[in-house]
């Protein structure tokens, strides 16, 4: 006889207690964030429509461009041997100032870490230190120190400096407040200084983000150093500049080829000594990484394989023996490329060929310059001329990041390891990226401007191809970072390459997808305003008069205008951040 004993059924909630069910309630500050984000999409758009980009009226315009390059005709290139000292001399500047910001933003960027610094006030001002060096355009600040300094490349070195602290800065800070707290908490509780604290629980956990962060500011100024030489200084940027003043188009567009090869070489080698510094050859990197980590992953297995070598008949290891670090191959190649970096670094300084004296005479001048940059003034223009042409400045600046904003977000996710399809794919994009990371964005405006003619659309243009290259980067690093485990979770249940994406790739990354674009944004206002020096539209224009006829008064107040531009731009872009967490 078999006894059946029924399971005992649950009891099911009535809709009326599902209806009562607590939800999760939406913030004040996630719907207000929500919001602001809508205002900036409808800014942007109303922007892009100021803008009135017209691909017929550009294909109708191409007569123009045709006629430029007949009066362009072949390229030139200076002498090879003044070529040479030339690119010698631009990498040089480039490389010495980067690595000046990089020194000079550890600190600035240890106190303005939420989870670092001593208090509010130091970082608010460590914040607003960053905020200034980013606002202050490098162009201004090259024309204040050829004011100070004598002609050559330390006016250059110092504006780069100087301006790359704050994109350097703000990268370290962020780094630093994504941490995982308990090594730190830990040396904390032991006993540990601060200073044990930042050297054994922090800086091994940024140090790949921060090489990253320094290397990509490098390919930055690389770009960057072409417009420097519209204010004097040396290197390729200032002999492109003769060449476009003297309307020989051929010798300058062939130092502006040479400008994007080294840009293309300077991400190989970029790629190369992150893949080397952070030994994760093949996880992570650009499509220059292939170029050279095949040959380390070859290195680090044949290492892995080789048996360990025996001791001595009759040798015994003594504690100072053991304790004693062995030179494997791997020591041997860290040891011979930290050197080498050395020694480009000490031919960097070299071959700059910086008169230290200036820096023991330069203080009596800054009186008499600083008198020249104060009062701010409009001059005859006037303040509502002024704002205007700011309007301009910030609608460019909005426009071209929304058209880079949905390429980027198309080319970067191709990029992406965990994204792609196949490696073909991602190398293209990959390579796509550089290629147009490495057009400096004023040689392309100056072709537009050929194309299109004065005025906003060329600048809009210029920026967005450029902001694609740069967000693009971002967005495919970022992706790649993500967290792996709810990915293969989807894939273990069957979801599509395309359900990953949006359910667990996308959502992962869009907190870095916001930060990165209000960077590009904060980006672009600066950049618009260099753009318009060679006729892209916005402040840059009478920012180039005021420079020219000696009129500082009006650089300030630009310069002040821009300011407050870029701290609205920060203050937004870190309550996002704080937000969305």
């Amino acid at each position: 006889m078999t006894t059946t004993v029924d399971r005992p059924r649950l009891a099911q909630p009535s809709p009326s207690l599902l209806d009562r069910a607590p939800k999760r309630r939406v913030s004040p500050e996630r719907i207000a964030a929500g919001l602001t984000l809508l205002a900036l999409l409808a800014l942007s758009v109303a922007a892009l429509g100021e803008v009135q980009i017209s691909i017929p009226d550009m294909i109708a315009s191409w007569g123009n461009a045709e006629r430029f390059f007949a009066r362009v005709g072949s390229l030139s290139f200076p002498e090879p041997a003044e070529l040479a000292w030339l690119i010698a001399l631009t990498l040089g500047l480039v490389l010495t100032g980067t690595l000046l910001a990089a020194a000079l933003s550890v600190p600035i960027a240890y106190l303005a870490a939420s989870n670092t610094t001593p208090g509010n006030g130091w970082r608010a001002a460590a914040r607003f230190a960053g905020v200034l060096a980013r606002a202050v355009p490098d162009v201004v600040l090259a024309m204040v120190f050829v004011l100070m300094f004598s002609l050559g490349a330390l006016p250059g070195i110092l504006a780069i400096g100087i301006h790359s602290i704050g994109m350097i800065s703000k990268m370290f800070a962020d780094a630093i407040e994504q941490i995982d707290e308990g090594p730190r908490l830990a040396i904390r509780a032991a006993g540990g200084t601060r200073m044990q604290e930042f050297f054994g629980g922090i800086l091994p956990q940024v140090l790949p983000s921060w090489v990253a962060t320094v290397l990509h500011r490098n390919d930055i100024n690389l770009r960057g150093s072409v417009v420097l030489g519209y204010v004097g200084v040396a290197g390729l940027g200032l002999e492109m500049s003769y060449a476009f003043k003297s309307l020989n188009y051929g010798l300058g567009l062939g130092i502006a080829l040479v400008i994007f090869v080294l840009c293309v070489v300077m991400e190989i080698v970029s790629s190369a000594v992150r893949a080397a510094m952070l030994g994760r050859v093949g996880d992570r990197g650009s499509w220059a990484d292939r170029l050279v980590g095949r040959r380390l992953v070859r290195d680090q297995d044949a290492a892995a394989r080789r048996p360990a070598p025996r001791p001595a008949a009759g040798w015994a290891r003594s504690p100072q023996t053991a304790l004693r670090r062995p030179w494997t191959s791997e020591r041997v190649r860290n040891v011979a490329a930290g050197w080498l970096a050395a020694a480009v670094v000490v031919a960097g300084v070299w071959v700059c060929q910086i008169n230290w004296g200036d820096f023991l005479t330069f203080w009596a001048k800054i009186p008499a310059v600083a008198v020249q940059f104060w009062p701010p003034t409009f001059g005859v223009y006037g303040a509502e001329v002024m704002f205007e042409a700011l309007r301009e400045t910030i609608a460019i600046a909005l426009a071209a990041t929304l058209l880079a904003l949905g390429a980027s977000l198309l080319l970067g996710s191709f990029a992406a390891r965990n994204v792609a399809p196949n490696g073909g794919i991602r190398g293209a994009a990959r390579f796509a990226l550089v290629g147009i990371r490495g057009i400096p964005e004023i040689i392309l405006a100056i072709v537009l401007i050929v194309i299109t003619g004065l005025g906003m659309q060329a600048g809009t243009i210029a920026l967005a191809v450029g902001g694609v290259g740069l967000l693009g980067k971002l967005i495919a690093d970022s992706f790649e970072e993500v967290d792996r485990g709810p990915e293969r979770a989807l894939f273990a249940t069957g979801a599509t390459r395309l359900q990953v994406y949006g359910g667990a790739t996308v959502p992962q990354g869009a907190q870095a997808l916001v930060g990165h674009t209000f960077y590009l944004l904060d980006t672009n206002i600066r950049a618009a305003t260099i753009l318009g020096i060679v006729g892209g539209g916005g402040v840059g224009y009478y920012l180039l008069n005021a420079s020219q006829g000696a009129n500082y008064g009006m650089v300030t107040a630009i310069v002040l205008m821009i300011l407050v531009t870029v701290l609205v731009i920060e203050g937004i872009a870190m309550w996002m951040r704080k937000v969305f967490r």
